[in-house]
């Protein structure tokens, strides 16, 4: 198996751990916001792992980036729309949701009550994970199945 294969499915299947994650640590933060519940060391815990699998995807992807014959940098990238999605969008996408990730656990370990710091993950992750599933919709290949 080549190298590329093996990083094509490594970054296929890690990316059920990291929506997993995801939305977990998202349905925790939002019974934690309207429920009035305590910020425990199990919800920080809960996002730090979600934004460490989500830093650890992207890596994976980074790597695939340089590696797969989709990403292409010639004068018809852009005219093309496999190639631009693959090239462009795809990594874009990927990169804003990390970027909300990552500011939404920033910001929650600054803020006092515990409602302020649910909501914050709620907010931040739930924007993150959409950007996610339609990135994940716009590569055409499915939601729940793997690359082939």
């Amino acid at each position: 198996m080549e190298l590329y294969s093996i990083i094509k499915h490594l970054h296929s299947g890690f990316r059920y751990i990291v929506l997993v994650l995801v939305v977990v640590a998202v349905i925790n933060a939002f019974l934690g916001w309207f429920g009035n519940k305590a910020y425990t060391e199990g919800s920080r815990k809960l996002n730090l792992f979600a934004l460490i699998s989500a830093h650890v995807q992207f890596l994976i992807g980074l790597i695939l980036y340089f590696l797969s014959p989709f990403v292409q940098f010639t004068s018809q990238t852009m005219k093309n729309a496999e190639t631009r999605y693959w090239t462009m969008e795809h990594v874009v996408m990927m990169l804003f949701a990390i970027v909300l990730i990552t500011i939404g656990n920033s910001k929650s370990k600054k803020i006092t009550l515990p409602q302020g710091k649910h909501r914050t993950i709620a907010i931040f992750f739930g924007l993150a994970i959409l950007i996610i599933v339609v990135a994940i919709i716009q590569s055409k290949r499915g939601l729940f199945g793997f690359t082939s």
